[in-house]
Formats: structure tokens, sequence, C-alpha cells
């Protein structure tokens, strides 16, 4: 294989696979997440790496030192990497596949590759339904279920889509470049990038123009772009050197709202949308809208032309998922969607004492420069499973602090506060005394992720009957793309935090966005105060409320629904400690 063969993704996998090896093998932690960072610096550049390889500037890149540098100048000149091919020779190959079933691991899979031969996931199944497993020291018969219930799922494989965050980077400066090229009229993105949808699989940018080859041939230039195949006269498909797909469609500007609507989806959206129009003796495709009596199509320079042309009101993209929508539009009962532009506060933050990157003073900064009123400082309580935690006594001590710094500022509250750890059997990882004399406290899921659904629940529903819990942070524990919700009945959580006055949280980490949309539509209309935090570990991250908002935006959320988008005296009278 040569190095045009290798795009940005293979290339990180391989280095995904070598780190996953030496973690079979027991190699240092820092070994293994060095190959980990590697992996993510090139799977986010957006420039071709083999080439910055061969033209001896890799080692520019965040994580990429001479050792690597040489592990992936061997890459691109073999096909492999020498080390993992040493590795692969002593571990089966299968075994990277068992290491990555839910909360197993590099231990567990090494003892039972050792201690009963298994090999890959077939083998581990066997020996599951023959009992071997739970009679492994440290296993037993829980574990031995929740493997089978997971190797049910195992050949399904993550779906091949990517973070919005990602995403939404590179789409917009995809556009960002088209709009400057001369002759470009308007320039956007649609699909599931401009729903604002958790992950998308590729992109799609419409256009308008005076010279549609213009467009053509200035993205095959730009240099987040691989290769550009497929160009017609008006539209071409390109692969970026992250490995995603994009698809350019220049189109005539009197038909340039009915392309963008019908490509920006969603297809739920888009069957109801024709199935109505249908019952109306219309025909609505990219193309126009077709009336069958008169034979005449109108196309449409706009969305908002195409959806007054079939009798609704314009309808926001993030809404547009067959949730209801367009019987809300011919009602004029569509919400008026948050904005980012709403938020007054942050209320879940992280500083250097504990995992955060920033000290107290520098985030207070960061979110006055953002235009916020204020800011509630909570870092890691004292058992939240991760190291850099804050122990009572320091938590103490930072009260003073944070307390003294507010006193320094005007027109802001800076508060100060604690995301504690919610114990298995629901109870905090603080003592009430110490939680009482904070400003605020967001309880969240820290350990134990694998609690069976009843207890899980139980846990929770405990944490919102805290006298002392103002909110539930990340409530459902999902990582997006890579790891499931814990077990847990949300609809009763949510009758929990309604009936307790406990705020859910959606947490805005690109990643995260937990509550889902779904979830947090639901909780809003039970009465629940929602939050959108950033979860900031550094100052620069502090922006990343706009995927919260866009979660909120697609669960229908309102400003009045979204409980800090108030100034600090009215948010301060939600708070459960102050009723």
């Amino acid at each position: 294989m040569s190095a045009p063969d290798l795009n940005n993704g293979q290339m990180a996998a391989a280095l995904d696979e070598l780190g996953d090896l030496y973690e079979l093998d027991g190699a240092e932690s820092y070994r293994v997440i060095a190959y980990r960072n590697a992996a993510r610096a090139i799977r986010d550049s957006t420039v071709s790496v083999a080439e910055m390889v061969r033209t001896g500037t890799a080692t520019e890149l965040h994580g990429i030192g001479k050792t690597l540098d040489e592990k992936l100048r061997a890459l691109l000149e073999t096909g492999d990497i020498p080390a993992a091919q040493k590795l692969r020779a002593k571990f089966p190959v299968g075994l990277i596949a068992v290491m990555h079933l839910p909360n197993f691991g590099p231990k567990r899979t090494r003892r039972i590759h050792d201690e009963l031969g298994i090999d890959s996931l077939e083998s581990l199944k066997a020996a599951c339904e023959a009992g071997q497993v739970r009679s492994l020291r440290g296993f037993g018969r829980k574990v031995e279920e929740a493997l089978l219930i997971a190797l049910e799922h195992a050949g399904e494989g993550p779906a091949p889509r990517v973070l919005l965050s990602r995403a939404l980077v590179l789409g917009e400066q995809i556009v960002g470049a088209l709009r400057a090229v001369p002759g470009a009229e308007r320039v956007e993105l649609a699909g599931s990038v401009r729903r604002m949808a958790d992950s998308v699989k590729d992109l799609d940018v419409i256009a308008t123009a005076e010279d549609p080859q213009a467009l053509v041939r200035a993205l095959a230039e730009l240099p987040l772009v691989a290769s550009v195949g497929g160009s017609g006269e008006n539209s071409a498909r390109a692969t970026l050197h992250t490995g995603m797909k994009l698809d350019l469609h220049v189109v005539e500007p009197d038909q340039f709202g009915n392309v963008l609507q019908h490509l920006s989806g969603s297809k739920a959206h888009n069957v109801q949308l024709r199935e109505a129009a249908v019952r109306k003796g219309l025909h609505v495709s990219q193309y126009g809208i077709l009336d069958d009596a008169t034979g005449e199509t109108t196309r449409c320079a706009t969305e908002q032309e195409v959806y007054d042309t079939l009798g609704y009101a314009y309808i926001e993209p993030e809404l547009r998922e067959g949730r209801g929508e367009l019987e809300a539009a011919t009602k004029s009962a569509l919400p008026d969607l948050v904005s980012v532009e709403d938020l007054q506060g942050d209320l879940h933050c992280h500083t250097t004492a504990s995992d955060g990157r920033n000290e107290v003073e520098e985030m207070a900064q960061a979110a006055i420069e953002r235009g916020l009123g204020y800011l509630a400082i909570t870092d890691h309580s004292a058992s939240h499973g991760f190291g850099n935690h804050v122990t009572p006594e320091t938590l103490w001590a930072q009260i003073e602090r944070v307390r003294a710094i507010n006193a320094q500022l005007e027109g802001f509250e800076l508060l100060i506060g604690s995301e504690v750890n919610i114990l298995p059997d629901g109870s905090l990882d603080y003592e009430d005394d110490l939680l009482a004399e904070l400003d605020w406290v967001i309880a969240s899921v820290h350990t134990s992720f694998g609690m069976a659904g009843p207890e899980m629940t139980a846990r929770m529903v405990a944490a919102c009957e805290h006298p002392w819990v103002d909110a539930i942070g990340h409530p459902t524990g999902r990582k997006i793309e890579t790891r499931q919700p814990y077990a847990i009945d949300v609809g009763k959580l949510i009758e929990a935090a309604a009936r307790t006055g406990t705020m859910l949280e959606i947490n805005s980490a690109a990643d995260r966005r937990d509550l889902n949309e779904i979830h947090a539509r639901a909780a809003a209309q039970a009465g629940v105060r929602i939050l959108v935090d950033s979860d900031a570990h550094g100052t620069n991250t502090l922006g990343i409320v706009r995927y919260g908002i866009a979660t909120a935006r697609r669960a229908w959320l309102t400003a009045d629904q979204v409980a800090n988008t108030r100034p600090w005296p009215e948010f301060a009278k939600l708070r459960k400690r102050h009723r």
C-alpha cells in the first residue's frame, strides 16, 4: 500500500490499533495514551497527514514526535507498522474486539485469553454459553450475562458517523471558502449538519453561482479536500482528508429553496411533507412543487416560499424530524426557539482544582468576555473516580477563595459549587453541612455505570430527592456513537425532578449532548427546568454551549424553558436551596 492510498482516518486507525495492542500487552499507560492522542490529532487534521509525513512536517502536529513520525513513515512505505506486526503475532487480532466490549477492557481480556484460550468474540460467546466465564475469579454470573447481551450487538459495529462538532467545523470552513469565490452567490450547508443532529454521515453544500464550474474547481483546490470525483457540470463529490464525503450541488437561483429544503431533510419530515401535499393535489420534490390540476411547477428561491406555497409557517431546520412540526406549522404553534444569545449564565465548569486547565480567575474572565452574568465553579468531588478530585478540606478553602474573588467583580456573579458524585446508593460524597455552604450543587454519576435499570433509576431519584442537589448533570451518561446511556428509566427521573424541583442538564460537550432532545422535550413538558451548560474544562470550551443549545432547539425549547436564560437574581430563586 502506498502513501496516496492512506487518508487521515486510515492512518489514525493504524495508531489506534497499535495502542490497543500495547494495552493488551500491559504497556505503561502513558505509552498507550500517546498513541491515542496521536491518532486523534491525525483524525482531526484537515490536511493530508500522509503529505506531511512525506515532506517531513508531521512533527508539527500535536503529539507526533520523532518516534511516531518513523512509525507513520513505515506505515506509508509498507502498509503496516513493524511494532504492530510483532504484537499481532503475540495476540490474536480478535482480542481487540473483545477488549472493546462495554465495561470490559484489556486486563479482563488478557485474563480470559490466558486462562480460557479465548481469542475472538465467537469463542467468548461459546465460553459464556457454556458457563465457563463465570467460573473465573472476579467475573461471576452477572458479568457473564452482561457479556452475552453485549455480544448480541457486537457484530453491528459502530455507525460510520462523525460528531456534529467535527463535521460542522469542516462544513463551515468549506462554505466560507466557496462564498469567497468570484461569482458565488448563495452557498449553504444542508443535510443533517444543518439540522444540528448529534452526528452526521456526510456533508451537502447547495450553491448558486454565475459560473458553476468555478465553484467545482475551487472545491477541488481546497486544502481540506483530498480528491474530487464524479464532477458534473453543476455538481461534484469530494472526499476530505478526514475521510468524510461532501456533495456540492450548484443550482439555478429560482430553485435554490426547493433543493435546500429537500436536501436538508430529514427523511421523515420530507415524507410527511410529500404525503400532505399529495392530499392537496401537489407533488413536492427538489425540482419544485407540481400542481396536478394545472400541470404547472412552482420553483422557489427560498425555503420560506416552499413552506408558504404548501400552507405552512416556516419551520426551523432543527425541528424537521417528523415529530409534529407540520401540524404545529399550520396552527401558528411553532415555538420561538432558544438561542445561544439567550443564555445569561453557565452552571457547570471545571478549574485546575480538579481536571480543568485554567484557574478560577481565568474562567470568570472568559465568561465575562462571553457576555455572561454568572458562572458556577463546579470542580469534581471527592470520589468521582478519575483522580484530580477536591477533598472536603480543599473545597472549604475553595469556598473562601471563590467568594473573595466574587467580591471584587462588578456586575458579575461568581458562584462556588461542586459537581458531586452520586454514589451507588443515591447518596452524595460530601457531608450535608458542606453542601449547604455552597451556592450550587450539580450531581452526576461518575462511577458504577453498569448498574441494572431499577437500581440506577433509584440511585438517580434519590439524588433528586436530596435537599441540597440543585440539578442533575448529564443525566443518562451517554457518549454519542461510543457509549450507550445508563440503564435508567428516564420517565421516572423526569417525574422525580418535577416533583422535587430539581433541574436537569443538557450537557453541551459535543459527544454528550445529554439529555438528548427527546428526553429534554419530555422533561420540559413535565414542567422540569432545563439547564444548558458547557461543562467547560478550559476557557476555550465555554463556547461549546452552541451544541447544547442545538439539542435544546431540537427539543422545541423556548428561552423560558431554559432556566439559565434568566439573570442571576431570577435564577437564584429557582434553586431548590433557595425555596
